[in-house]
Formats: structure tokens, C-alpha cells, sequence
């Protein structure tokens, strides 16, 4: 027995050792001048992070132990925040192709271009994105892809095709019925808007989206009309929460908004005519709205050099204004926000560009800032991404200066990493 404890003893021993050794060598150390504690806005400095398996381990300062043999990466003058999180992006659309000119590519061409505006949103300082709405499973293919690592790019979490109501913003409507063009979801009833949620996840969906009202970029609908009817949309929140999924919905009429909110979708997209009773509801339901205040800005100066049909334009115009007004009235209101922008309607890699509008219409930068940390990776249910702690993934990004002062410094990010993996360090 003593010989057999003695044994016992030594391989434990020996089992412990050797996780330590492999865990030094895998040991990333990080140091920078400052670092954004997205919780209380305030900037801690000579921040010292310690990462380890693709996850930070200690948060600590210069000069604190580190494991011996850990590789550093030292940003003097930069701070660190978070790795940015969008929430509505469509990496598998070029702006530049607008109205009908997309006809003149082959289907896959998508695909292909999805690879590029992947990389571009991670160097654009953006690890995680939430994709509402893809054509033929890119979106899926391409997380696939990304996790395997096989292409650089964010996290993808995709909701494969949007769906809604025949004719509505969700379906194919540019064309004539000799065409017999239509999305492959459509939803008419309560049954059949489970059978869609059932079978988008079966397929790879991490989210659903669903389109309750008409939309800026489809022909014959207009954004105020509500195109879902409650009963629909409540069996596609109550079916996507059965199999633990989040629904988005794309919304920007009042009615639908509201009847979207009872339903229990999670969060709305864009908002744009919003009431009063809307956003009171909102509140009391915790719903978070994900408003794209500042596209308009790229769509009304290129669009028509694009092909965009100047009916898609005119309700564009229309909107953009009450949406941007509507943002401010929410926020004042202590209505929960998260940071989407429907990039592909402006070009991937320009994310940032909206942080400016969110402090214009009434946020300071540091508010701006949680909605695409904190407050989205609360949205997304996950509460492992989103603020720089111990037990965190890795994803971190930094900026030379102070982006509680002046928030257009995310527009130009020099460093990136996600998952404990350089992606991008200026210099280098």
C-alpha cells in the first residue's frame, strides 16, 4: 500500500508539472499605457493582461508575476478595449452592386466576396458578428470556415436566411411571377413559421431573423407596414427560445415594432418610426434595439452611382432623419441598445464609422462604446465576450489614444487580436 500511494503520489506529480510547463509556452502577455473597464467607463492604467488558451487568466499590471517563457506583446501609449461586436451585418453583400446589377454575377460570386469582407470587418477591429440574413448559406459556410480556421475573419454567428411574409420585405420582389422568384422560408402562418426556425437551425442557424415589417431595400413594400402578424412572429420567438436561439426582427414600422416586442423577439433592427408606445414597451420588456443610424450617410452620396433603384432612395430619405431622432428619444428613455449597422448596405471594414452618429444623437463615447462590448454580448447570451476580465476569450483591440474622448479613434484600429491570436498589429 505504501508503494502504491508513493506511485500514486509521483504521477500526480508528474501530471502536474507537465500542464504548467505547457501552459508557460501557451502564455501570451500583453501590456499597454491604459485599458477601458467598459463597466464603469474609466481607464485603468499599465493594464497587464495574461492569456492563456485562447482566454485572458489574469488581469493584473506591469509588473505583476507573469509565467516564464510567456511571449509578450507590449503596445506603449495604446489602450485596450474590447473586441467590437456588430450585430447586423450582411457579409455577403457589396454595396456596390445595387438595384439589378447583381444579375450580371454567378451565384457564387457571393461567396467569394463574403471571404473579403470577413477579413476586412476583423481588421476593422470587429471579432464577433452577428449575420441577419444570408443567401444561400454563406453565412454558415463561412463561420465554418473561419472556426476551422481556414480563412481570417470574425465570429460568425449566423441566422442563414431571414424569412417573413410572402411579398414582404424578406422575400424576392423585384421580380415577375413568370420568374417565380422567392425566398425558400417564406412564412404565411403560425406552423409555418416553426417549421422555418426548426429548419434553419437544423441547418447551422445560431439566430433567427425575421422581417416584420417592409423594408428601405425591397420594391412594393414600404418600412411602416407590418408584414407578420403577432400570432406568426410569436410562434417564431417561442419555437427559437424552445431550441435556445435568439430572434432579431426587422422592424422599422411603429405597429410592428410593438407587436414584434409582445411576441418576444429579442432584439428589433433599424426602429426607425418608433412611437412612444413602442418605446415604453421596449423598456418593460428589456428588448434591445439595434438602430443603424449612419448608413444612410453612404447610401444617399453613393447609392445612385451603385444601380439603386431611386424608389429604394426616396424611401431611404424618408427614414433616415425619424430614425436618427428616434435613436436619441430611446436612449433618453434608458431603452437597451446594441451596436448594429447593417454593413454590406455600406461597405465591410467601415463599421466604426457609426459610433460618431450614436455620440451626435445623444450618447457619450463610453455609452456608444458598450453597446458593441457589454451590452451586445449580453444580447447574444454570451457571457464570455465583450468585457477585458479573467475567464473572458482573448479577443482585444487597441487604439493610440483615448476613446473615451474622442470615439472616431475605432475607426482606425492599429491592433487586433482574437482569441488570444494576433490578427492584426501595425508595424509588423
Amino acid at each position: 500500500m505504501r508503494l502504491v500511494r508513493r506511485l500514486l503520489t509521483a504521477c500526480v506529480a508528474i501530471a502536474c508539472l507537465a500542464p504548467a510547463s505547457a501552459l508557460a509556452q501557451d502564455a501570451t502577455v500583453l501590456t499597454a499605457a491604459h485599458m477601458l473597464d467598459v463597466r464603469s467607463g474609466k481607464l485603468l492604467d499599465n493594464p497587464q493582461l495574461v492569456i492563456r488558451g485562447g482566454r485572458i487568466a489574469v488581469v493584473g499590471r506591469v509588473g505583476d508575476a507573469v509565467p516564464e517563457g510567456a511571449r509578450r506583446v507590449d503596445l506603449p501609449g495604446m489602450t485596450l478595449l474590447p473586441g467590437l461586436i456588430d450585430m447586423h451585418t450582411h457579409l455577403d453583400s457589396d454595396p456596390t452592386y445595387g438595384g439589378y446589377t447583381y444579375l450580371e454575377y454567378n451565384d457564387r460570386f457571393w461567396s467569394m466576396l463574403a471571404v473579403k469582407h470577413a477579413e476586412a470587418t476583423l481588421q476593422a477591429g470587429f471579432t464577433t458578428v452577428r449575420n441577419v440574413g444570408a443567401d444561400a448559406w454563406n453565412d454558415i459556410g463561412l463561420a465554418q470556415a473561419v472556426e476551422a480556421g481556414k480563412i481570417a475573419g470574425p465570429r460568425i454567428i449566423g441566422a442563414a436566411y431571414s424569412f417573413g411574409a410572402t411579398g414582404g420585405h424578406c422575400d424576392s420582389t423585384f421580380f415577375p411571377p413568370s420568374m417565380d422568384e422567392r425566398e425558400p422560408y417564406n412564412a404565411d402562418s403560425p406552423d409555418a413559421a416553426r417549421h422555418a426556425v426548426r429548419e434553419l437551425r437544423k441547418y447551422g442557424a445560431q439566430v433567427i431573423k425575421i422581417c416584420a415589417t417592409g423594408g428601405v431595400f425591397s420594391r412594393n413594400t414600404e418600412p411602416g407596414q407590418q408584414q407578420m402578424t403577432y400570432e406568426e412572429m410569436k410562434a417564431v420567438a417561442d419555437e427559437a427560445h424552445l431550441w435556445g436561439l435568439k430572434v432579431a426582427a426587422h422592424a422599422h414600422g411603429a405597429s410592428g415594432i410593438r407587436e414584434a416586442i409582445r411576441a418576444g423577439v429579442d432584439t428589433i433592427e433599424h426602429a426607425s418610426l418608433i412611437d412612444d408606445a413602442g418605446i415604453r414597451l421596449a423598456r418593460e420588456r428589456g428588448a434591445w434595439l439595434s438602430m443603424d443610424i449612419y448608413n444612410t450617410e453612404y447610401t444617399q452620396s453613393e447609392g445612385r452611382k451603385n444601380g439603386v433603384l431611386e424608389d429604394n432612395l426616396r424611401k431611404d430619405r424618408e427614414v433616415a432623419d425619424i430614425q436618427r431622432e428616434n435613436f436619441r428619444k430611446a436612449h433618453q428613455a434608458g431603452v437597451r441598445m446594441v451596436y448594429g449597422t447593417d454593413a454590406g448596405i455600406y461597405p465591410h471594414g467601415d463599421n466604426a464609422r457609426q459610433f460618431a452618429w450614436m455620440v451626435r444623437y445623444g450618447m457619450t463615447p463610453t455609452e456608444a462604446i458598450r453597446t458593441a462590448t457589454l451590452n451586445a454580448a449580453e444580447a447574444l447570451g454570451r457571457a464570455d465576450l465583450g468585457v477585458l476580465e479573467a475567464g473572458r476569450v482573448a479577443d482585444v483591440i487597441a487604439v493610440a489614444g483615448d476613446p473615451t474622448r474622442d470615439v472616431t479613434l475605432l475607426e482606425s484600429v492599429p491592433f487586433v487580436m482574437k482569441g488570444g491570436q494576433v490578427s492584426k498589429q501595425a508595424g509588423r
